[in-house]
């Protein structure tokens, strides 16, 4: 790993609420997606409203990609830079199936979801929705994945089917979380309904890799801060993040693997471009996300922003070992930049609640938008860390958890 990488240390502690004197949360906006099973958390007999999912830049995205080229990249006699017995190792892992008898619920999730009240209870039905909606969209991208190569590259093929096998899984277990509250997402009308985003696959390769990296470093940093402070343990889903992350972990080795497979999108001028790009695409949605939904996160007795600068820097250096360029988010400037989106974002969404005419919002938001674009420009060009490397360290997994 460079050496630039460590210009401040690590954030080790959190900013937690007071379990004797919690904060009081405000009661933030909350929307509804379509439901399949129709009560209100308040009213157990009054069917729950069914609306559309409200499409923003920061709402949970389906993908999809041009299957073709991916048949092409992963055919063993055109591209001899696939290792094979890799490939081979990998899967046996995933066939292996450690959480094949972990996500096994019990009463404490029913009882724990009645105990919520008010804005936090609100909140984390909002968290357990967009989170399957998440988990739901790897589902049917792997699901595809794995359909489409069966020919091509057996191996690979079946990775990405076991891959949607945990994907599936984790979507099931958000839902079923969601009729605690009784609610529940109709995944099959997101599946027709939803609109997809098409990305090639070597951006698919850079965005999924960070996804399911930040999402080991976001699970693992939650179970830990937890079982320090067992009293902000509002809900037993976060219980199962130990080894939910595992999964998460696993699914960004094979990524590594791929792109190892495929050294053109790491070699060259246009790789460092576009690692910084990607890199700054999931750490700023994150943090403008997270940053929106404060209330969820001071909940369960973190706080945001420091949450939310650990599991960058720790996915960031996890990424410096394949990506050819990452960004120095450990450069207080960084976050500075990213503090001032946030205010900016918060100045655009306040716009968008006034009452005045459509056209008048326009006019009010281009300076804001001007402004935010600026200030991500100037992240990215922000001298980078020069990074990666093909020869990973044995054991990754041990080594980064």
């Amino acid at each position: 790993m460079a050496a630039e990488m460590a210009l401040v240390k690590p954030i080790t502690k959190f900013g937690c609420t007071s379990s004797s004197s919690p904060r009081r949360l405000a009661c933030p906006k909350f929307s509804c997606v379509k439901m399949s099973a129709a009560t209100s958390p308040s009213k157990p007999k009054k069917k729950a409203t069914k609306t559309e999912i409200k499409e923003t830049l920061l709402t949970p995205r389906f993908y999809t990609t041009d299957f073709d080229e991916m048949e092409t990249l992963f055919n063993t006699e055109i591209n001899k830079n696939l290792n094979q017995s890799e490939f081979e190792a990998l899967l046996q892992e995933f066939k292996t199936d450690y959480n094949q008898t972990h996500f096994v619920r019990n009463k404490e999730f029913k009882e724990a979801a009645d105990k919520m009240e008010g804005p936090l209870r609100e909140i984390f039905v909002e968290f357990l929705e967009r989170s399957c909606t998440a988990e739901f969209s790897g589902f049917l991208l792997y699901k595809e994945l794995g359909r489409r190569l069966k020919k091509t590259n057996p191996v690979v093929a079946e990775i990405f089917s076991l891959m949607s096998r945990d994907e599936a899984r984790h979507a099931g277990f958000l839902n079923k979380g969601l009729s605690d509250f009784n609610l529940a997402l109709d995944l099959g009308f997101l599946t027709k309904a939803r609109k997809y985003t098409f990305f090639k696959p070597k951006f698919i390769f850079y965005a999924t890799y960070l996804s399911e990296k930040i999402g080991y470093w976001r699970y693992i940093t939650i179970y830990r801060h937890l079982k320090e402070n067992p009293e902000f343990q509002c809900y037993p889903i976060f219980k199962y993040f130990e080894n939910w992350c595992q999964d998460e972990n696993r699914h960004g080795d094979f990524f590594s693997a791929l792109l190892k497979a495929q050294p053109q999108f790491l070699n060259d001028w246009k790789a460092k471009l576009w690692s910084r790009f990607f890199c700054l695409s999931v750490y700023v949605t994150m943090y403008l996300n997270d940053c929106q939904r404060t209330a969820f996160y001071e909940g369960i007795g973190l706080n945001t922003k420091e949450f939310d600068m650990h599991v960058i820097i720790e996915t960031n250096r996890t990424t410096a070992r394949i990506f050819p360029a990452v960004l120095d988010v450990e450069n207080p400037e960084f976050k500075r930049k990213l503090d001032r989106m946030v205010e900016i974002n918060e100045k655009l969404q306040a716009v968008g609640q006034t009452d005045d005419i459509a056209l008048v919002k326009n006019l009010k938001r281009i300076p804001l938008i001007a402004a935010l674009v600026s200030e991500i420009l100037a992240a990215y060009l922000m001298p980078p860390v020069e990074s990666g490397s093909v020869d990973f360290a044995e054991f990754e997994t041990q080594l980064v958890y």
